[in-house]
């Protein structure tokens, strides 16, 4: 496979892997349409939280339905919500490159205990700008957002340990450290890499960088925690140990092997505790979500403990890994590590056992920067054969089997564990990326149904325009046999996705901000409460919001040139009544208020006149006269300050 796939082999080979896949084929319609329909006033049997990929976002699917519930916003302005541009989360943009509203969004992550999805919080990176947030999972909003220092590309996160211990993340591109104005061709000597622990506190979930360690400047892709018996371990995939810089689809491709990083986390706690870890200057911020007024907070940071495997032996090895690796995930035992070498021709599988005892015995072919590099054959369990091509990702079912997405054949390949054969395969339409087994990364997965992440789309929809829908597909795999069941868009680009059963949520939800427990220092907990409040230029508008009227409703004395603060609070208790809000010539979003929440935004008039608002989500059969008036008069003006709602 040396340099096959190179500019002028992957797309002919692409070409004939979808010419292969007609979207008129590969369902079998007897039963599909009776297993994914859900009767109407019933639920699915799953959530499903998919990574949005280039929207920055996180999209919630019932499955098997496929049904959209909720399009959560994470690193990216949100006008429907006003997420990003309220008063109360603007602070969750804060990076140490200054306001950031967008971000590259991967993978998604279920907090566990004991090796299982607990349900209490989801994890996603921000690939572009290096960040974790962590989403709560009882009223499904992003609590929290962590900056990552000293890296590039937060691709290899944020995979959780057994017990949520720790998120980890590792650095796609390799930079110096700390970074610098060197010549970009001087990446040999002057690039690294890093691999990030970060803390999660198991009372509230709060993160904190709690150490790095230094790695050589290759390209750091994807993560796995180990369990069972690998628990204390993490496992990351990388390529281009050419350390290459430039036209990397040849020059990063030319080795045969490369590696997955293996690192002993536990022992790498114990190197901190002993004062190991140098402080490293490093600018960085954690946005979070203050539970009692749920108004964003930055914490900024300046320094971080980082470890160099030189001074720490037996924390880190390198397990030599055909070819390119892209996924490498961890069976439900813990005892087997597969890999997707996205250059490769198998999948090859490690044994944890044989690893410890590759470690015991020395067995290293060589040493790079001190870390040590396991032999081959003495880790290798077996390797797949007839996996198809472009392996990537595998995930499990629980029973004894294994599923892998084969980019360039497009399809799903299953195979069993420890005889190493494949037993069943299954087009998909076209280029899976991911993908998905309920559970699939669990102690014990839920199996039942597979997700196909694809990258293209084709004939699959009706086209809209150059750019189409993205693509899922849901897959059957209760049987021997995989069935194709269901296509469905979603919201782009998917790239990983996390199932859950809906029980495990829907026992212990949130319905509704308790009122008595805001203490948002602008709320107002009745009517009577409500005022406006003028300080120089700036006036603060103290409003509630009730079905079916705001109070104040009509407001004179306002000036061109103040900055008027709207601060809404909802004083609905019951669920799922929410109260918008927008008023004319607002230049960045309306407000969505939650029951019990209070939410502010500014506006700021330009010219005089009069300027109506008005309530934007449909609360009750008076809706539409949910609304009111605000006069502006000239800078000048003598107009007396005044408000009031009608008798």
């Amino acid at each position: 496979m040396n340099g096959i796939l190179t500019r002028g082999i992957f797309p002919v080979l692409l070409l004939i892997a979808l010419a292969g896949c007609s979207g008129k084929k590969g369902v079998d319609t007897g039963d599909a349409a009776q297993k994914v329909y859900v009767a109407p006033g019933t639920y699915d049997e799953y959530y499903t939280f998919m990574s949005g990929g280039f929207s920055g976002q996180v999209s919630v699917y019932g499955i098997p339905s496929g049904r959209l519930l909720k399009v959560i916003p994470v690193f990216s302005q949100n006008p429907e919500t006003g997420y990003g541009y309220t008063e109360e989360t603007k602070a969750m943009f804060n990076t140490s490159y200054g306001f950031v509203p967008w971000d590259d969004a991967h993978h998604p992550s279920l907090s566990q205990t004991d090796g299982m999805a607990d349900g209490r919080w989801l994890f996603i990176n921000g690939n572009n700008t290096p960040r974790i947030a962590r989403l709560d999972l009882k009223d499904f909003e992003t609590a929290e957002i962590i900056e990552i220092p000293n890296s590039g590309g937060n691709h290899g996160s944020p995979f959780v340990t057994e017990n949520s211990e720790y998120v980890v993340a590792a650095t796609r591109f390799s930079v110096p450290i700390p970074n610098a104005d060197v010549e970009i061709k001087s990446y040999a000597k002057n690039f690294k890499g890093t691999i990030s622990f970060v803390k999660v506190n198991p009372q509230n979930g709060r993160m904190n960088v709690a150490f790095q360690i230094l790695v050589p400047g290759f390209n750091y892709d994807l993560a796995r925690s180990g369990k069972g018996p690998s628990h204390g371990w993490a496992f990351f995939t990388s390529y281009n140990s050419e350390q290459a810089n430039s036209l990397l689809e040849i020059n990063a491709s030319k080795n045969d092997k490369d590696f997955i990083a293996a690192v002993n986390w536990k022992l790498a706690e114990e190197y901190v505790a002993k004062g190991m870890a140098k402080e490293m200057q490093a600018n960085y911020v954690d946005n979070y979500i203050d539970e009692s007024t749920r108004i964003a907070k930055t914490d900024k940071k300046s320094s971080v403990k980082v470890l160099d495997p030189k001074d720490c032996p037996g924390i880190i090895y390198y397990l030599p890994t055909p070819k390119s690796p892209h996924g490498v995930d961890v069976d439900p035992t813990g005892e087997y590590i597969a890999a997707g070498g996205k250059l490769a021709t198998i999948i090859p599988v490690h044994s944890f056992t044989k690893i410890k005892k590759a470690i015991e015995d020395k067995a290293f072919e060589s040493s790079i920067d001190g870390i040590p590099v396991l032999k081959y054959d003495a880790i290798n369990a077996g390797e797949v054969k007839d996996c198809g091509l472009g392996p990537l990702h595998t995930e499990f079912d629980g029973e004894g089997y294994a599923y892998t997405s084969a980019f360039i054949s497009s399809e799903v390949v299953k195979w069993k564990i420890g005889t190493w054969e494949v037993v069943d395969r299954i087009p998909v339409y076209y280029s899976i990326g991911h993908l998905l087994v309920m559970g699939g990364d669990t102690k014990k997965p839920f199996g039942k149904y597979l997700i196909a992440l694809n990258k293209i789309t084709k004939d699959r929809y009706l086209p809209t325009g150059p750019s189409l829908t993205q693509s899922a597909q849901l897959i059957d795999i209760s049987g021997d046999k995989m069935k194709l069941l269901l296509d469905f868009p979603t919201i782009g680009e998917p790239h990983y996705a996390q199932g859950i059963k809906a029980d495990i949520l829907t026992k212990d939800f949130m319905k509704i901000y308790k009122i008595e427990e805001n203490k948002n220092p602008y709320m107002v907990k009745s009517e009577k409460d409500s005022k406006v409040v003028r300080e120089g230029s700036t006036v603060h508008v103290y409003m509630t919001a009730s079905r079916s009227h705001f109070s104040p409703d009509n407001i004179e004395g306002i000036k061109v040139g103040d900055k008027v603060y709207f601060h809404v609070t909802n004083l609905e208790q019951d669920w799922d009544v929410p109260h918008g809000f927008a008023v004319k010539g607002n230049n960045n979003a309306e407000l969505l208020i939650m029951p019990g929440e209070t939410r502010s935004i500014i506006w700021e008039p330009k010219s005089a006149g009069v300027y109506p608002f008005y309530c934007t989500d449909f609360c009750s059969a008076l809706h539409q006269e949910m609304s009111g008036y605000i006069r502006v008069s000239d800078i000048n003006s003598k107009t007396a300050l005044s408000y009031g709602t009608g008798k």
